[in-house]
């Protein structure tokens, strides 16, 4: 009974050895695959587009509970292949974006148009718009901020 313990412990120790093996193997490759992927991302970076705003936040003042407010944050393509915008997302339903659908080629401006509704809102306020595009980083934020008073 003893031998035989004895083998299965034995045998059990050995399994363990070869998968330590193996994960040390596909950790290698892992990280080949890393090193190569960081290197194309900063070939990539080097050619893409580089969203340039001229202003990353804007503060609206001090509006009534109720009234809507919009910005344009105007931005520029500083890159060197056409900037797509693919989404554009604000931090609470109460802000709407808009942007362009085509691709600003590099050089050329285009524009962000946020519209915020105080409606049922008080007190301080920061909406976050998230642009995701074809940049590296994917994400730029941008900031509407103010305060709504109560009527």
């Amino acid at each position: 009974m003893k031998k035989l313990f004895l083998s299965l412990a034995a045998a059990g120790l050995l399994f363990s050895a070869c998968n330590q093996t193996q994960g040390n193997t596909s950790s290698a490759t892992t990280g080949d695959s890393t090193a190569k992927q960081t290197a194309a991302t900063t070939a990539n970076a080097a050619t893409a587009p580089l969203m340039k705003f001229e202003k990353e936040s804007h503060d609206f003042g001090k509006i009534k509970q109720g009234d809507k407010v919009s910005y344009d944050f105007k931005f520029t393509n500083n890159g060197k292949s056409p900037l797509i915008i693919t989404d554009a997302v604000a931090s609470c339903g109460c802000t709407t974006p808009e942007w362009p659908k085509t691709p600003v080629k590099p050089g050329e401006s285009g524009l962000i148009k946020v519209i915020f509704n105080s409606a049922g809102k008080t007190g301080l306020q920061d909406k976050q718009i998230t642009i995701t595009a074809n940049t590296v980083p994917a994400q730029n934020v941008v900031h509407l901020v103010g305060e709504v008073l109560t009527k």
